[in-house]
Parts: C-alpha cells; sequence; structure tokens
C-alpha cells in the first residue's frame, strides 16, 4: 500500500469522526427546546402545613355515673344524629319502675273503692236526712218521742261525718296516684339518661372507653367530630398573613392522598399572632368532605391571594439569572437572546411576565446542553 493511499484512508476516517461528532454530539448539545408564553389565570397562592381538625368535635358522655353496658359504636364509623351509641347499667331501677307501677295501680284501685264507698254513704246520708226530717215533723204533732228524735239526727250526724272522712280517704288516694305517677315520670328520665344518643350526623374518631367500664358524668366514651365543620388548621407568617381575608378560595392537599387536591375556602382567622413564630392561625374549610379523613393527619393548603386574568405566563423553570439579571432565553433567527423580564407575579410553577410577545420563542435552559450565551447559534 503506496503513502498516498494511507494518507487518503486516513483523512477519510478523520471526516467520519468530524461528521459523527457534529451529528451526533455538536447538533444535540445545541439544540433546544422552545416553548410560547400561554395567555390564562394566574393564581398567587400562600402555602401553609396544618393539621385536620373541625369546629365542633363532641365529646360523648354519660348523664349519670356508674358502669357502662353497651356502647354500640366504634371509631371510624358514621352515625346518624338519633342514633343510639350507649348503654349505661341501671343497676335497680327497672326494678323500681315496676314496684313504682303496681304502687299506681294500688292507688288508683284504692280510688275507685273509695269513690263507690263515698256514693254509698251519701245515699245513707239521704236517706239518713229524710228520716231525720219526718222524725222532726212527728217530734212537733206529738206523735214521736224525743229519744226517736235524738237518734234520728245522731244518725245523721255520723253518716254526714263517715261521708267526709270517706271524701278526705278519696283525695288522699288520689294525691297518692299524683305520687305514683310523678315517681314513674322520674324512673323513666332516669331510664332515658342511661341511653346516650347521638347528637348529630357524624363519624366517631375515637372510642375512650369500653363496656363493663366505670365512668364519671365527665367521663368520655366517645368522640364524634360534625363533619360540616371539618377544616385544616395552620399557620401563616404576619408577612404575607395580612393578605388572607375571609371567604378567600384554596386548595388543600392532605398527606394520604397526595395526588389529590380539595377545594377550600378561608373560615376563619385567628386574632392573635403567636409571640414565639410570629405566624397567625389561619382556618380552612373543605368545600367537599373527605371520606374517609382522619382528624390530626397533616395536610398542605395554599390560599389564593390574588388572582390575574388574561396574563401573559411562562413556567418557572425557564427563568433564568445573568450578571445579577432575572429574565429569559428567547429564540430569534436560531440565535439566543437574553431578555430581561417585568414580572408582574408569580407563584410556586409559573410567573406573569408584561414585556413579553405573546408569539415568542422562550427557550428551555438544559444542564445537559451547552451553556447559553447572547446572540449564540442554536437548532431548535
Amino acid at each position: 500500500m503506496t503513502t498516498s493511499i494511507k494518507y487518503s484512508i486516513a483523512l477519510a476516517a478523520i471526516a467520519i469522526l468530524v461528521g459523527v461528532f457534529y451529528v451526533k454530539v455538536y447538533i444535540p448539545k445545541s439544540a433546544f427546546a422552545t416553548i410560547k408564553p400561554a395567555l390564562g389565570e394566574l393564581r398567587v397562592s400562600v402555602k401553609g402545613i396544618g393539621n385536620v381538625g373541625a369546629l365542633n368535635i363532641y365529646s360523648i358522655t354519660a348523664q349519670t355515673g356508674g358502669r357502662i353496658l353497651e356502647i354500640l359504636a366504634d371509631d371510624g364509623v358514621w352515625v346518624k344524629k338519633g342514633d343510639l351509641l350507649v348503654v349505661m347499667d341501671g343497676v335497680d331501677l327497672p326494678q323500681q319502675l315496676e314496684a313504682a307501677k303496681a304502687s299506681l295501680k294500688k292507688s288508683q284501685f284504692e280510688v275507685l273503692a273509695l269513690r263507690s264507698e263515698l256514693d254509698n254513704q251519701k245515699a245513707q246520708k239521704e236517706l239518713s236526712r229524710i228520716t231525720y226530717k219526718r222524725y222532726a215533723r212527728l217530734k212537733e204533732q206529738g206523735f214521736a218521742s224525743a229519744s226517736e228524735y235524738d237518734k234520728a239526727n245522731t244518725e245523721l250526724k255520723s253518716v254526714d261525718a263517715s261521708v267526709s272522712a270517706t271524701a278526705s280517704r278519696v283525695e288522699s288516694a288520689k294525691a297518692a296516684v299524683v305520687f305514683a305517677s310523678k315517681n314513674i315520670d322520674a324512673l323513666l328520665v332516669k331510664i332515658d339518661r342511661l341511653k346516650v344518643y347521638a347528637p348529630v350526623d357524624g363519624y366517631v374518631i375515637s372510642k375512650e372507653a369500653q363496656a363493663a367500664q366505670n365512668v364519671l358524668p365527665s367521663t368520655a366514651i366517645l368522640k364524634i367530630v360534625d363533619p360540616t365543620t371539618l377544616w385544616v388548621e395552620t399557620k401563616i407568617d404576619e408577612r404575607v398573613s395580612a393578605r388572607i381575608e375571609l371567604n378567600q378560595k384554596a386548595t388543600i392537599t392532605l398527606r394520604s392522598q397526595p395526588d389529590k387536591t380539595y377545594a377550600g375556602v378561608v373560615k376563619k382567622i385567628g386574632a392573635m399572632s403567636d409571640e414565639v413564630t410570629l405566624e397567625r392561625e389561619i382556618y380552612v374549610a373543605f368545600e367537599n368532605i373527605p371520606k374517609p379523613f382522619y382528624v390530626n393527619e397533616q395536610a398542605e393548603v395554599n390560599v389564593y391571594i390574588e388572582t390575574y386574568a388574561n396574563t401573559l405566563k411562562v413556567p418557572l423553570k425557564v427563568v433564568v439569572e445573568k450578571n445579577a439579571q432575572v429574565g429569559i432565553w428567547i429564540a430569534k433567527d436560531h440565535r439566543a437572546h437574553f431578555l430581561n423580564i417585568e414580572k408582574i407575579a408569580q407563584n410556586e410553577s409559573e410567573i406573569a411576565i408584561s414585556n413579553i410577545d405573546a408569539n415568542a420563542q422562550i427557550i428551555v435552559p438544559d444542564t445537559a446542553k451547552k451553556p447559553l450565551s447572547e446572540n449564540m447559534k442554536i437548532n431548535l
């Protein structure tokens, strides 16, 4: 093989390597993706981390202390208002109630018997009154002796006294009926207090006691949350909390559901700031209650404090800093040019810009490619 042929082969190999480098390395290193500004709404939000809570969490307690007979609900269960939740041991209250009912019947029968006796005595009194009047006339006419008249008078007075005594016994028996009835009512109230019902439609979040346990009237047995008052309690730095107002829209992301967001609204703003952390409590309520939900679960809230409509916006990933200036790279005639941007507003993912053309080709920076420089030739 001659020297010229060797040189020719070497040159060909070098040309091939240069071509491969240009196609496989140089062009990819200089080829950049571009995007255009998007026209739309930009929502500026304030982020906070907090925990799920509720305005109304009910501690279910027994009205009377004693031993728990039954607990008819468990944590994690939905209950309706009026559902029976707890039954306390009434000890001898049922027996007392039966005895009171028997006493009431006895008093009622006594009233009936005494009224019948009273009616009979009143009939006797009427007969004695007639007899007395007849002997009084006969005595005046001289046909009856004084002893017969006195006997008739005495019998009338005796029957009259019996009527008065029996009438008093009837009233006493009637009072006994009232007393027995009141006693029954009191026992029924006591027995009813042995049963505890759900005060609202809600979700049982904890079971604090067990059946057969002795509790005081103040001891919590169950805890129920009113789901309509569910919210996230978060703390926001004072420097931005002043921009938060009631009824501002928000989103809520639960730690157990990181890929799902719930609509929320600012329901309450704390009146005091924490003197140590310099934060203010913000309460963001759920517009739609998650099922299931867990009180004290960590959640992230984003409160939308401002909304900019019909504005040109770009992703924050295209914004760079060059010579202490914040801007973006724009492609013109296959060359890169740096543009200092005039920011209107920004959120965690986008920024609204005032000095940009809607058709501008914005270069997406890529650390795997050549660093961009002013007037650098690029491939699109």
